[in-house]
């Protein structure tokens, strides 16, 4: 039974970053790759065409969370997020950035106790101004 691993992306960045590795995942028998897409940029340019012209995989899930305050929209993700990990039950939670929804996903495989893979960590600004500054602190 291969490894299952839940890679949460929900902005732009992430589904670039995203393409690369799931790309050498795809190809491995020992992995499974679950996607789950926050909703995080949910117009055309933000989000789908990355599917269609990467020709990334689906979403398993697409949680539809967007708007709102940055702890609104926070705290919904890990809400959706805490629920796909007990249906999943993964060996691994991957999440890439310092976006909201890497976030989520980090406290969602804490809370759950499943391993954070965090693409990106150390990658620092030092501006503890930026929400983003404040994520990657965090994650």
């Amino acid at each position: 039974m291969p490894a299952r691993i839940v890679t949460v992306v929900g902005a732009r960045p992430q589904f670039i970053k995203a393409f690369a590795l799931s790309r050498i995942l795809g190809q491995r028998s020992d992995v499974e790759e679950i996607l789950v897409h926050t909703g995080q940029h949910i117009n055309w340019n933000m989000s789908d065409v990355f599917f269609t012209e990467l020709g990334l995989q689906r979403p398993k899930y697409n949680l539809g969370i967007h708007g709102g305050g940055h702890g609104a929209m926070t705290g919904q993700m890990l809400c959706a997020l805490e629920e796909v990990l007990l249906q999943e039950n993964p060996a691994a939670i991957m999440v890439y950035g310092d976006t909201n929804s890497t976030l989520a996903g980090a406290l969602a495989g804490a809370k759950c106790r499943v391993p954070v893979v965090h693409i990106e960590a150390g990658l620092r600004s030092h501006n503890r101004k930026m929400p983003e500054e404040v994520n990657r602190i965090v994650v």
